[in-house]
């Protein structure tokens, strides 16, 4: 069942919405009131305007979308699609897998305007919803900070934030949303809420592992950086057939490392390779590397590690033969998750799903550290004790047998995994087939974040086929 279908079916699109709903003029009112453009199909720079990251999803319609340019903006696009029983989106980076903020027959809600970056002396980043890493962490390393985060340069700080934030050195100063002190965001009801330990409590913990678009469009964030260090960054080549030993000592090695370094494997049919990041000296990373080699038992066909400032060593891992997945342009493709709870009894079984079918990549981030020194109930990101993340990765270009023959193939090897996996999965590599998504994104956090959201969205304003809240009726907030 697609989104459209989703909401039909539920009640919360009227069926006229399909075929020319809400009438012209309400449009024209609409556009009159915002800051921002309106892009309505027909309109130049529509085809433009509707485009996220992922190019499966192009043939997908919006009924429109707002270039929102301040948060008054964002409350008229939520109140007029609240009115109208339109299905509403927010796009940040919009690198969601499922394509969930490119919305068919609704509203996209496209932050890119709020793109500021704001490093302030005491060491907090004041950062717009619609800024993408890759300026964020140039625009903070000219002021000596960090944000800890991903490396991905074209990925929206509000996805990457709102479900966990996972980057490569988050061994050492934890997940990106640990770092938030507070977000702006409008709520169903219209209202603008500046939430935080203090104000909205409840909201507050929900923003911080809850999932991108669940309880409300988030115009902009407050977040504790870091000072800038240096980085060793490292990468071991081990020759094709060395991948079982090499997961196999990893996942040994690992947990007894210093929280200072990161270090994540890319398993493929063809591919072993360990890479990541130190904060430390290069002499004390060569030893760990030397012990990691040892109990690999084979030598690395490539070995290399150099001292690079922070900016430089994450856009090396943003190269795309560092990490597959990673790139710069538009691209087709899919990806699904697991979370390896602890060190697999038999990771030679674990490997040969990993590489039965060649188009497949396997991402393994290490976890541990400063994530695992905070309690699974004390943000709404629950695998605090994971041992790694898995992201699984596939092509979906028309050659590769499309986003349906992808999706196949990544559930072969998603529900090819032992128990040691569980039920479990990252909530920002979303996977529409994912089973028991709910339990598997949430897990011991689940009931408190559906009560959260039946509180803040109780008409199920922001619903979407793997959201929190629940579609119900149409409600009528303000005026077109």
């Amino acid at each position: 069942m697609d989104r459209r279908t989703f909401l039909r079916v539920s009640g919360a699109v009227p069926v006229a919405g399909l075929a020319g709903w809400p009438p012209p003029d309400d449009w024209e009112r609409l556009r009159k009131r915002l800051s921002g453009p309106l892009f309505r199909p027909g309109d130049p720079g529509y085809p433009e305007a509707k485009q996220g990251f992922f190019t499966m999803y192009d043939d997908r319609v919006p009924a429109a979308v707002v270039g929102a340019a301040r948060v008054e903006d964002v409350q008229a696009a939520v109140g007029f699609a609240a009115r109208h029983g339109l299905p509403v989106a927010a796009r940040s980076g919009g690198h969601s897998y499922p394509g969930y903020s490119t919305v068919d027959g609704g509203i996209v809600v496209d932050l890119s305007r709020f793109s500021g970056v704001e490093a302030r002396p005491d060491g907090r980043a004041v950062i717009g919803a619609g800024a993408r890493l890759g300026p964020i962490a140039t625009t903070l390393a000219a002021a000596g900070r960090v944000l800890p985060a991903g490396s991905c340069d074209t990925v929206g700080i509000a996805g990457l934030a709102l479900g966990g934030g996972v980057g490569l050195v988050d061994r050492k100063h934890g997940l990106t949303c640990d770092h938030l002190e507070a977000a702006r965001i409008v709520t169903a009801d219209g209202r603008v809420r500046t939430v935080s330990r203090a104000a909205d409590p409840d909201l507050f913990w929900a923003l911080r592992g809850g999932g991108g678009g669940n309880f409300g469009i988030v115009t902009g964030f407050t977040f504790r950086t870091v000072p800038i260090a240096d980085v060793a960054t490292f990468k071991l080549t081990f020759p094709d057939g060395a991948q079982a030993a090499l997961f196999a000592a990893w996942q040994e090695w690992l947990p007894a490392q210093p929280d200072e370094l990161w270090c994540g494997v890319n398993i493929d049919a063809v591919t072993a390779v360990a890479s990541g990041t130190f904060l430390g000296s290069e002499a004390r990373l060569k030893e760990l590397l030397d012990d990691l080699v040892r109990r690999v038992g084979t030598a690395p066909a490539e070995r290399g590690a150099r001292v690079l400032d922070h900016l430089s060593a994450m856009r090396a891992f943003d190269e795309p033969e560092s990490r597959p997945g990673a790139v710069a342009a538009r691209a087709a493709y899919v990806g699904t998750s697991r979370m390896l709870l602890r060190a697999a009894p038999d990771p030679a079984a674990v490997v040969e799903v990993l590489v039965r079918d060649p188009a497949v990549g396997t991402l393994i981030d290490s976890a541990g550290g400063a994530i695992a020194r905070v309690g699974a109930r004390e943000t709404a990101f629950p695998h605090r004790s994971a041992l790694a993340s898995f992201q699984f990765l596939h092509g979906a270009e028309p050659a590769n047998g499309g986003e349906a023959g992808a999706r196949r193939a990544l559930a072969a090897v998603r529900d090819g995994l032992g128990p040691e996996f569980g039920t479990t999965g990252y909530v920002n590599y979303l996977d529409p087939e994912m089973p028991d998504w709910a339990e598997a994104y949430y897990g011991v956090n689940l009931p408190r974040l559906r009560a959260i959201a039946r509180k803040y969205d109780p008409r199920g304003i922001f619903a979407f086929p793997q959201g929190l809240s629940e579609p119900r009726s149409t409600v009528h907030i303000g005026e077109t």
